[in-house]
């Protein structure tokens, strides 16, 4: 049997199997109880903080809810709502207050909720070809939830939103129009050859900029990636550094590193989901972002990538996998910076320098749009508490423009590298679009939601944290985001710990909890670095030059056993502090 009449193969069952199992197999309802850190305003009307921002509500007795997880969890009947607040009273410390809950339904269908992941993810394996592997686990996805008008009941849906124009506004235009501009005018090309002249050395001091570069711009995820990606780049290719490699260093100090030096929105973001009620070091959010903070010592998984990608730069590698080796020896002895039958997810327009007759090119082109990046995305994370990278990516790319015009660049020939940039990134930006869309479809299905409910109570607790990091690792893989994991998992795994540590008598409770914690955290971070349906590692591979699953491939092994590393310093930390 051939490749492409096995992947037929697959593909078909995939479609049969998830369109029997829409059919015939009914949704199971869970109900997720999340315990809220509740204030009220001056009239006295309750809310809480999500994302930084007030969230009113009203809640009934606990009695009276329609969402009782007792009723509606394990149940295949539509439940009214989907979403209820309520009030407890219960005893805390001998007294009686009010506590108050947010219950979320959420359907799931067993472990055919995971379906649309392993669809997307297989094919992407057999084919390396992600547009209609990410496609196919779109269409699997859509079969399990019933939705059979493809376009207007999921790809417009999702392709419409705010998340979607986002995406095409940064990666497409703005980022494709910076790096086609650069590409125009030789500012790249300059910028590489006075950091080869003054600083780079060969393969791996340029490895090194690029790591130093990643620990500079801890805010992680898209700004990390984009700016350390594009920046490095043109070094990196003309001294041999294999795509894979700079891929895989860009990847490893984006959100390790945000979760190392988390001065910046992550811990805003996470406090909302670990308030335990009773525990005083999660009393305010205030206790709840010093926890966050107590925790970065214990986020073993972070700690091993980061130093991992370290060694990798100065080439003395405690581990290093078949394939990156391979990827490393053929950048060195041929200059060949892809493997054979690459496709890389940036094009050919961007390769290389198509500077016009008679425009000499310079450096500042490069460094004043790129500090004026950096000055924006920094300053609106100081003023706003997130950097708005919509504003640094427009501001740079106009700098830029307006810096050739005033060059004496002509305006068609800025518009042509314009242009030939856009087409530079068409491909990763439609791979991103898919890769969210198919995030949200697996979210739907519920996989993370059944995988949280298989973990049960009556668990060791020196296991716990390497069960809630192997849980958290499938669950980021499977949806693509670190950030979506944590909605997921936190509200369980934080009561859950309190729990395990009380039923088990531990003698640190509170240490066992950053313990579970952290195993979170690396345990989230990991599967989105991994995942090929995560945004940051297409962004990955589209700002370094790399094909998607030569990226994937490579990166995993290296990944895998620093997260295997942190499973055993987790265990025996809470062997030897109980």
């Amino acid at each position: 049997m051939t490749k492409g009449i096995r992947t037929f193969a697959v593909f078909g069952l995939a479609l049969l199997v998830s369109g029997i199992v829409g059919v015939a197999v009914p949704p199971t309802w869970t109900v997720n109880q999340v315990t809220l850190d509740v204030r009220t305003d001056g009239d006295d009307r309750l809310y809480y903080l999500s994302e930084g921002e007030p969230t009113y509500f009203e809640a009934v007795p606990i009695g009276q809810a329609r969402l009782a997880p007792e009723r509606v969890s394990g149940s295949t009947d539509t439940p009214p709502v989907t979403e209820e607040f309520v009030s407890a009273v219960e005893t805390r410390d001998g007294r009686a207050e009010t506590v108050y809950y947010q219950l979320r339904a959420r359907a799931h269908w067993g472990w055919w909720s995971l379906l649309p992941a392993l669809v997307a993810v297989l094919l992407c394996w057999m084919t390396r070809e992600p547009v209609t592997s990410l496609a196919a686990g779109i269409v699997s996805g859509a079969l399990v939830l019933g939705r059979y008008d493809l376009t207007g009941d999921v790809l417009i849906p999702s392709l419409a939103s705010t998340n979607a124009a986002g995406i095409l506004l940064l990666y497409l235009w703005l980022l494709g129009g910076l790096m086609g501009v650069w590409s125009r005018t030789g500012a790249a090309q300059a910028f590489a050859e006075l950091m080869t002249a003054r600083f780079v050395r060969g393969p791996r001091t340029a490895k090194l900029v690029a790591w130093m570069l990643g620990i500079v711009f801890f805010q992680g995820g898209t700004v990390s990636t984009v700016v350390v990606g594009t920046t490095v780049k043109p070094i990196a290719d003309k001294e041999r550094v294999s795509h894979e490699e700079l891929a895989y260093i860009v990847d490893s100090t984006a959100s390790p590193i945000a979760s190392q030096l988390a001065f910046n929105a992550w811990p805003g973001y996470v406090q909302a989901f670990i308030f335990v009620s009773g525990v005083s070091f999660l009393a305010t959010e205030t206790d709840r972002i010093a926890f966050f903070f107590q925790s970065v010592p214990f986020c073993f998984y972070a700690i091993f990538a980061v130093l991992g990608t370290f060694l990798l730069s100065i080439e003395r590698p405690i581990f290093l996998g078949p394939q990156l080796a391979a990827a490393m020896t053929r950048a060195r002895t041929t200059g060949q910076l892809d493997a054979a039958g690459a496709d890389p997810l940036s094009a050919r327009e961007l390769q290389s320098s198509r500077v016009p007759e008679g425009y000499r090119p310079h450096v500042i082109e490069f460094f004043l749009p790129l500090g004026a990046l950096i000055a924006i995305a920094v300053g609106t994370f100081v003023a706003f508490g997130s950097p708005n990278v919509q504003w640094a990516f427009g501001a740079a790319l106009l700098l830029a423009a307006g810096m050739a015009l005033g060059k004496g660049m002509a305006l068609k020939d800025l518009l042509s590298g314009f242009h030939d940039g856009i087409k530079g990134v068409v491909l990763g930006s439609v791979i991103l679009l898919l890769a969210i869309t198919i995030g949200g479809i697996s979210t739907e299905t519920g996989g993370g939601v059944f995988l949280v409910e298989q973990l049960g109570d009556a668990v060791p607790y020196f296991l716990l944290p390497v069960l809630l990091q192997l849980m958290t690792m499938v669950i980021a893989f499977s949806t693509g985001t670190s950030w979506g994991t944590y909605a997921v998992a936190f509200p369980l795994a934080m009561p859950l710990a309190w729990a395990v540590a009380g039923a088990q008598g531990l003698s640190h409770p509170e240490l066992f909890m950053t313990l579970c914690f952290a195993a979170v955290m690396d345990g989230s971070v990991y599967g989105d670095q991994c995942s090929p349906i995560s945004d940051t590692t297409v962004l990955s591979s589209v700002c370094t030059g790399c094909d998607l699953m030569d990226h994937v491939k490579t990166q995993i092994p290296q990944a895998s056993v620093a997260a295997g590393l942190a499973a055993v310093c987790w265990t025996i930390v809470a062997v030897f502090t109980a």
